[in-house]
């Protein structure tokens, strides 16, 4: 049996190992700064294997950088020893109650068992390094709103820390997690710096989970909106930008703005693959539906009468047509008919051409509803009545929540057109990792609950401590976390009270896993490290505090098994198993585990088995293992951790 790794990949390590297969002639070694020989790539030799001239040093190029931008590459690629660890029950938070007597909050999952949605606590930089294993290429749409720069505070973690005295009195408060929290003010020197350090490692693991013809939008003001699209530019790629929305915040100007009033915002879209992106369409409205009728009774439906005219002139097309009326019409000064003599013909001919009720008016093409577009081209401009507003989000939060809990929400129905048009399918999987009020989550389930899509949610939040003067603090919700599992609670029940029968299968659930340290002990990650002496203390090389369930979820991280499976819990021979999407992954974490449970688990004939390595009841059945898979299940892909 292999060893898990239980530890996320080093994304450099990956990026060598391509390299050195494509180009062996390039790999060399090098002294790093602690003076050990290393392995690397010499560039100029790669670069000549692809042909072009090497830009070295001070040499004069296009190129958009910033301090610590090496470092921050550097920790996007750094693997990581953490986990996701489940939250099932309820527990309660005391922080008032409804009219029924209900909590207003609680921190545990809806629906565990059934629901596939997902809710991470943690700090999103970590949480996207877990998720690339089992979500790479699996999202089909990002939607994030990061901090705006502002010069209001922002919680990070990073290594980028300054020797300056200005830096670090600006830099010396902490969350309760031990990361560094910023008051970014233009005087630290790093106004910039520290916006680009926190979200350019973010971006790069965003985008190896987009799937080919994924796509993401991210939400900016006027502060970075230059510096976020170039960024993006480099990490993305310049023939993958797609859009710039402007969207309409504010209804009127604000009259205490210094200078001029700032009224909208931008969305930035990208795409994993420009070439294979599709916009979803729009529907038509009443009022654009109500241009195609049928006058004339026409078998194949409603029309709208078209220009025959063309912008550009075509000598070929220039001729003169003879109505059924015998007027005679020429195209218009400077223009020419967009279809030759004979096309013309053959357009009349095949009924396509109109001259109006009476006969008399400009010919015109026939455009039926059912050739045409399945629906709008979406538009770059989104005003209030497309996307709402921040009026409107505020409403819509105060619909959920008494309390005034967050100063600039986005409006469900902005994330709404959004994901709509995003093209993507009605069971894709949307990842927001800025979670916030999880307007997010309400928007996914308010358009499942329309068209019926099973759309899934992956919502990522930083469990940053809400202000204790705020209204938030005060309702009895500690963290942002609090406040989104909480929108999502409200929101999910709201939708199905409104839509009643239709929504009974609607999942308003949502499974909650926490970002914590990993499950298993130095020694297993560093066994050289440890005397042998030692290992009669350390030969559980699990931590004392998790539970089997812990490291289920850790196995299927580790595995690429989706952390929305179904997932059974049964007993066999006495000991606790898990079953991951009906034997796909079989694990099972209990002590002294004979042949007899080896056998009916083998019996099932699963993709994966885990164990732990201490776990055999003796030496004989350590001993038939394998012997016993090879007979039932030779196949099955055997584990330990």
């Amino acid at each position: 049996m292999d060893k898990l790794r239980m530890q996320t990949a080093n994304k450099a390590d990956d990026n060598f190992k391509k390299l050195a297969a494509m180009f062996p002639n390039a790999v060399t070694e090098t002294i790093n700064e602690s003076g050990e020989v290393v392995r690397a790539i010499d560039k100029d030799v790669l670069m000549q294997e692809i042909s072009c001239k090497v830009v070295d040093g001070n040499e004069e190029r296009y190129q958009f950088t910033w301090p610590d931008k090496k470092k921050s590459v550097l920790l996007a690629n750094a693997p990581i020893n953490r986990t996701l660890r489940p939250v099932r029950e309820d527990e309660t938070v005391p922080t008032g109650a409804d009219s029924e007597g209900k909590p207003y909050c609680s921190t545990g999952s809806v629906d565990f068992d059934t629901t596939e949605n997902l809710y991470i606590e943690g700090d999103n930089l970590e949480v996207l390094k877990l998720l690339q294993e089992t979500y790479l290429g699996k999202i089909k749409m990002i939607y994030i709103d990061p901090p705006y720069n502002t010069g209001n505070d922002f919680v990070y973690e990073d290594d980028f820390a300054q020797n300056t005295d200005e830096y670090l009195a600006n830099s010396g408060q902490f969350d309760e997690e031990g990361n560094r929290m910023v008051q970014n003010t233009e005087s630290n020197g790093r106004f910039h710096t520290d916006w680009l350090n926190m979200i350019y490692p973010r971006l790069k693991l965003a985008k190896d989970l987009l799937a080919d013809d994924g796509a993401i939008f991210i939400s900016i003001d006027d502060n970075e909106v230059k510096n976020l699209m170039a960024m993006c530019d480099e990490v993305f790629g310049t023939s993958n930008f797609l859009a710039t929305f402007v969207w309409q915040k504010k209804y009127g100007p604000a009259n205490d703005a210094k200078g001029v009033s700032a009224t909208h915002e931008y969305i930035l879209l990208y795409g994993k693959n420009s070439d294979v992106w599709m916009p979803g369409l729009l529907p038509r409205s009443d009022e654009q539906l109500k241009a195609y009728k049928n006058p004339d009774n026409d078998p194949r439906g409603v029309w709208r009468a078209s220009d025959l005219s063309a912008r550009t002139y075509s000598a070929s097309c220039d001729y003169i047509i003879t109505g059924p009326t015998g007027l005679k019409f020429s195209p218009p000064p400077s223009r020419s008919w967009i279809v030759n003599k004979e096309s013309y013909q053959n357009l009349l001919a095949d009924n396509r051409i109109t001259f109006g009720s009476d006969g008399t008016g400009r010919p015109m093409q026939k455009k039926f509803i059912t050739e045409v577009k399945g629906g709008i081209t979406p538009e770059t401009w989104l005003p209030r009545e497309r996307g709402g507003d921040n009026k409107i989000a505020r409403y819509e939060l105060k619909d959920i929540f008494p309390e005034n809990l967050f100063d600039t929400p986005k409006p469900s129905k902005l994330v709404s057109y959004l994901i709509t048009i995003s093209g993507v399918e009605k069971d894709a999987i949307i990842l927001d990792f800025f979670s916030g009020s999880a307007t997010t989550a309400h928007a996914v389930m308010q358009l499942n609950a329309e068209d019926g899509g099973h759309r899934k949610f992956i919502m990522v939040q930083l469990p940053e401590k809400t202000d204790e003067k705020s209204e938030a603090y005060k309702a009895g919700y500690k963290n942002i976390c609090e406040i989104g599992k909480e929108r999502i609670r409200r929101a999910g029940a709201k939708i199905k009270e409104e839509v009643g029968f239709a929504a009974q299968n609607l999942d308003t659930g949502f499974r909650v896993l926490k970002c914590d340290t990993s499950n298993m002990k130095d020694v297993y990650y560093n066994p050289a490290e440890y005397e042998v002496n030692m290992f009669s203390r350390l030969e559980d090389n699990i931590k004392e505090d998790r539970t089997p369930e812990d490291l289920l979820f850790q196995v299927m991280l580790d595995l690429g098994v989706l952390l929305s499976s179904k997932i059974e819990e049964t007993t066999i021979a006495g000991k606790k198993v898990f079953n991951v999407e009906d034997n796909y992954l079989i694990a099972c974490f209990d002590s002294d585990v004979s042949e007899e449970t080896i056998k009916a688990i083998a019996k099932q004939k699963p993709y994966y088995f885990v164990m732990r390595d201490s776990s055999m009841a003796s030496d004989s059945v350590a001993t038939n293992f394998d012997q016993i898979f090879a007979t039932y299940s030779p196949d099955t892909v055997r584990k330990v951790l």
